[in-house]
């Protein structure tokens, strides 16, 4: 019977690895088009490339305009990563050191832009800042990918946090620290892979961000993203695939970066 039983549970294992492998395989297919791509010519975008060059990645570096966007992106995404750590950081040790009525309303209002569809989180935005004329802003922008960044934000640093004994906080309050003092030298220095890790994903997030751009943004300040939107809307500019390209591999090490500090964190000391 135990030898049936362990057949048994090699075979589920086995096929929940097949499938998880083809779903992976499933999302990587575009970058595995996409990234061969990069690597043809300024004319067409043809798979596989009939000659291979770096003409694409050229022409991206060489122009003003797309390392305009760029450096606009960047600095949004740095700014709005600075808010939503301020703001999600604090919140997140709140919300895992103490309890009170209403805190689950209260977590789900600050989860609820994972849960409500951005297009319905861009439009409220759109509207609202027609009103108080902030549409086409920088500020705007940063302030929308703050808030769009902050949940994330608040669930990685509270994961963080819970791992972390709870006695030396205790401790210090004991001998006379105020609170303020005890999260400032107790908690923080515990927390920097956890810290960092939500600021590298926050920053990935408001980089890579379009639907909310695409409402909220003005000639003046149209993100990489946006752009990029626009262009295989209206010209199909063989560069994307380069663009495309670098944008997957800084995405790829900012996860890895991010699941090895998480690692870290985890390990046994």
């Amino acid at each position: 019977m135990d030898r049936v039983a362990k057949d048994g549970a090699f075979a589920q294992g086995a096929i929940v690895i097949a499938l998880a492998t083809l779903l992976y395989l499933y999302l990587l297919f575009p970058i595995l088009i996409i990234a061969p791509m990069s690597f043809g010519n300024r004319v067409e975008l043809v798979f596989p490339p009939a000659h291979y060059s770096l003409d694409l990645y050229r022409d991206y570096f060489g122009s003003q305009d797309w390392l305009l966007v760029t450096y606009r992106s960047a600095r949004i995404a740095v700014l709005a990563s600075m808010i939503a750590m301020l703001a999600g950081v604090p919140g997140a040790y709140a919300l895992a050191r103490t309890e009170f009525p209403g805190k689950r309303i209260l977590v789900l209002f600050i989860m609820s832009p994972m849960l409500v569809p951005l297009v319905v989180i861009s439009l409220g935005l759109y509207l609202y800042y027609l009103r108080i004329s902030l549409s086409g802003t920088v500020t705007g922008l940063v302030l929308a990918h703050a808030m769009y960044s902050v949940p994330f934000v608040v669930l990685t640093v509270r994961a963080g946090i819970e791992q972390l004994d709870e006695r030396l906080e205790r401790a210090a309050v004991i001998m006379g620290a105020r609170y303020f003092r005890v999260f400032r030298e107790v908690v923080l220095p515990q927390l920097s892979p956890s810290l960092v890790s939500a600021a590298l994903f926050a920053f990935l997030m408001s980089f890579d961000e379009v639907v909310i751009a695409w409402f909220i943004t003005g000639p003046t300040t149209m993100t990489l993203p946006v752009k990029m939107y626009s262009s295989i809307r209206w010209e199909s500019a063989p560069v994307l695939a380069a663009i495309a390209t670098i944008l997957t591999v800084l995405s790829i090490v900012i996860s890895l970066v991010g699941v090895a500090l998480t690692r870290s964190r985890a390990a046994p000391k």
